[in-house]
């Protein structure tokens, strides 16, 4: 048996569940920017300690497995391949790099606030901070951009032209993520509809 179908395998494998664990940490932001009390940030965070080593585990098969197809069964010059390696070799580590970073401040924040009651300043400071959701959105519309250049196979200029628009619309999805903030009454709204809402 060729040992091609068993690492296409996990290179898909790689590719769900880090589609999944980038999924489940954007939903965990969600969450979290509608929280009104640090325990509820705390119970989030703990999900997210518990997600992290999958999403983490998924980045790294993903990329060994795709190296290694990229290296034997297909070649760097095939147009496709290569914008897809490196892009891939470009969101993996740049998003580990702009997301731990801010995760840490988070939890190192939860750490020097009281047990329960409501969010400080600091804290939602922390969890509105809009390079999360703006990254978050951005690797999952790029790995969608990456499905459709293994499904579709285009030529060069295909191939940059579908991962800019999978980057546009990632941006873009991450900006009107950002926009959202939390109230009291509401939980999360959007900004620009309390801002039309009349005064008195």
């Amino acid at each position: 048996m060729s040992i091609y179908p068993v690492v296409l395998f996990l290179h898909i494998v790689g590719a769900i569940g880090y589609f999944l664990g980038i999924g489940i940490w954007l939903f965990i932001l969600l969450g979290l920017r509608r929280t009104q009390r640090v325990e509820q940030v705390r119970s989030l965070i703990h999900l997210n300690d518990l997600s992290a080593p999958f999403s983490a585990a998924s980045a790294v098969l993903l990329l060994v497995t795709g190296l290694y197809l990229a290296l034997t069964a297909w070649s760097l010059l095939t147009s496709w391949i290569l914008v897809a390696l490196i892009s891939l070799l470009l969101m993996v580590p740049t998003s580990a790099a702009l997301i731990a970073p801010r995760r840490s401040a988070i939890v190192k924040q939860l750490a020097r606030e009281a047990p329960g009651g409501e969010l400080s300043k600091a804290l939602e400071r922390h969890i509105d901070d809009p390079v999360l959701a703006t990254v978050c959105t951005t690797v999952l519309t790029l790995l969608l951009g990456l499905v459709f250049l293994m499904t579709t196979k285009p030529n060069l200029v295909g191939s940059l032209i579908v991962m800019a628009v999978a980057l546009l619309l990632g941006l873009a999805a991450g900006a009107l993520v950002s926009r959202m903030r939390r109230t009291p009454e509401l939980g999360m709204v959007d900004q620009r509809v309390r801002d039309k809402e009349p005064i008195g």
